[in-house]
């Protein structure tokens, strides 16, 4: 495995390479696309990109956990959280190696 992350100024370089924006253009362009994925999320809504994966809220409950150290018990209070879930294509390519 690869230590390597994909950053934002990837994604604009590679916008940038196939579509032939001006890099400036292409930093705006996932900039953009990348706040209303967030805004969408923020409002609760869930954002399905096709072959891709599907994001979502999900709210928790309060429920009461225990430090692993003491065994003491903390509450944990209610909460929302970002989940993920792969399409089964990408599951496929991540499970094969490929990149296409």
């Amino acid at each position: 495995m690869s230590e390597k992350t994909l950053t934002r100024m990837d994604l604009s370089e590679a916008v940038f390479r196939a579509v032939g924006l001006s890099r400036n253009e292409s930093a705006q362009l996932v900039e953009s696309v990348l706040q209303h994925m967030s805004d969408a999320l923020a409002e609760g809504e869930m954002v399905k990109i096709s072959s891709f994966g599907t994001f979502s809220v999900r709210a928790k409950t309060a429920r009461v956990g225990r430090n692993p150290k003491t065994g003491d018990e903390v509450p944990i209070s209610p909460r929302r959280v970002l989940t993920f879930r792969p399409s089964q294509l990408m599951k496929a390519r991540v499970a094969n190696g490929k990149k296409r």
